[in-house]
């Protein structure tokens, strides 16, 4: 959702003017919310905890920065192919400086006991280096205003929200990078396959006293909509597409069994039977925090903004599973991902598939504090490529150091490995392999 400067700047004066009004509700919390900073560390859904008062309207005017130096070599082993007598197989040279700087902007407003609104924008990214939208939606956790006890009871357990939203698929998404804001994630990048997308619709949440949740969702299943209705034909039904709703759900288990220990597992399912172009695996509007790695000479910045990552290229259909435990033991983390994930494109007939594993181990200490930590992550995927018999395999390592320096400021530093197997001889990415280091600061407020 592209905004103007003008619209842009408008926006934030009457976000900046409301909080000036009321610079006393400005310092109180938010019900129901993720704080962006340090604070924000292994949340996932919000709660049903109730306790933050309501006494009038308040907005909230929070921002994310993000800086990195890359220091990355790359190869590959790719047969020329030549056009225009250019060698589209020959890698950008690296070397090692400062990558753009990422920044987003985040509005959140109490609008009511119960009820608030979120609003976040990207000001600067690698992909978009104007101003961009992400998205909007509405948070209800109470529905006072219908003035009926039994509705208020069921509250007590629904949260229902609205909007375009970050859909919730999975629990990693909540772990990742989202262009400037860098705080919640350990490590630099995000997964080799993303799993990220905004879209219009809505999600309903059922939290038992048990610790067991629930969530239903229904989407648009895109980030780009349109009420443009297709010309094209679907190869598999041989009929014009239709774009049909997308549905998504989770049910999970999380629960601090006592002062040392939680222990979280969820299960997430994501369904899209036609799309016009769905992007659960590449809705990032935001790119990879390593920079031009395995790209050609003629990449671009925004035009090549993914670097590193791999898009399955399910854009016509896609179904797909997601199962994630988390363990916090004191300062030991381990948190997993196994997903199962099949799709096609508009001119495949059949269903082809994507596996991703990934398992984070990370030590966060001192005990009192847990301002530093170590951690190291291995990420895989396999998957079989559109027209290409045979499936092909990326693996990345990582180390990670960090530190928050307060609440609000982040240091880490990590070393990656990522290495491409069975891609064609004339693929880029045959034989190829990039290593080196990243230091990131970021800051959430």
């Amino acid at each position: 959702m592209k905004r103007s400067t003008k619209r842009f700047q408008l926006l934030t004066a009457i976000a900046m003017t409301a909080t000036g009004l009321s610079a006393m509700a400005q310092s109180q919390d938010m019900q129901y919310f993720r704080y962006n900073d340090r604070n924000g560390i292994n949340v996932f859904e919000t709660t049903k905890s109730d306790t933050t008062p309501f006494h009038k309207m308040k907005v909230k005017i929070g921002g994310n920065f993000t800086q990195d130096f890359q220091s990355i070599s790359d190869q590959n082993n790719a047969t020329p192919v030549i056009v225009n007598g250019v060698n589209t197989n020959k890698l950008a040279p690296l070397t090692s400086g400062f990558n753009r700087a990422m920044a987003n902007l985040n509005i959140d407003a109490q609008l009511e006991d119960g009820i608030r609104m979120n609003l976040t924008m990207y000001l600067s990214t690698r992909h978009h280096e104007e101003t961009w939208v992400k998205g909007g939606y509405v948070q209800f956790d109470k529905l006072s205003f219908f003035k009926s006890d039994v509705i208020d009871k069921i509250m007590k357990s629904v949260t229902i929200k609205v909007g375009d939203y970050e859909v919730d698929y999975g629990d990693q998404h909540f772990r990742r990078s989202d262009g400037g804001n860098a705080i919640y994630n350990p490590f630099v990048e995000n997964y080799i396959m993303d799993e990220f997308a905004t879209e219009i619709g809505g999600e309903i949440y059922y939290h038992h006293k048990c610790r067991l949740f629930a969530m239903g969702g229904i989407t648009n299943g895109e980030l780009n909509p349109t009420v443009v209705a297709s010309s094209q034909i679907d190869a598999s039904t041989g009929k014009a597409n239709k774009y049909t709703p997308a549905f998504h759900g989770k049910i999970g288990y999380d629960r601090q069994l006592n002062k040392d220990l939680r222990v979280r597992l969820t299960g997430s399912v994501y369904e899209d039977k036609s799309a016009a172009s769905n992007t659960l695996f590449w809705g990032d509007r935001t790119g990879s925090h390593y920079f031009f790695v395995m790209e050609n000479t003629a990449a671009t910045s925004d035009g090549n903004a993914w670097s590193g990552r791999y898009n399955p290229q399910f854009s016509e259909q896609v179904t797909t599973f997601m199962f994630n435990p988390f363990i916090k033991f004191k300062g030991l983390e381990l948190f997993g991902t196994y997903e199962m994930a099949q799709g096609r494109t508009i001119t495949e007939t059949n269903m082809r598939t994507a596996t991703q594993y990934a398992a984070d181990l990370i030590y966060r200490f001192p005990a009192r504090n847990e301002h530093f930590w170590v951690g190291a992550r291995y990420n895989s995927v396999t998957a079989t490529r559109p027209s290409v018999t045979g499936d092909i395999t990326i693996n990345r390592m990582v180390g990670s150091v960090g530190w928050f320096v307060t609440k609000n400021i982040m240091l880490k530093a990590e070393y990656v490995d990522q290495q491409y197997n069975n891609f064609a001889a004339n693929n880029i990415l045959s034989g190829g392999q990039f290593n080196g280091f990243m230091v990131e600061a970021s800051i959430g407020f």
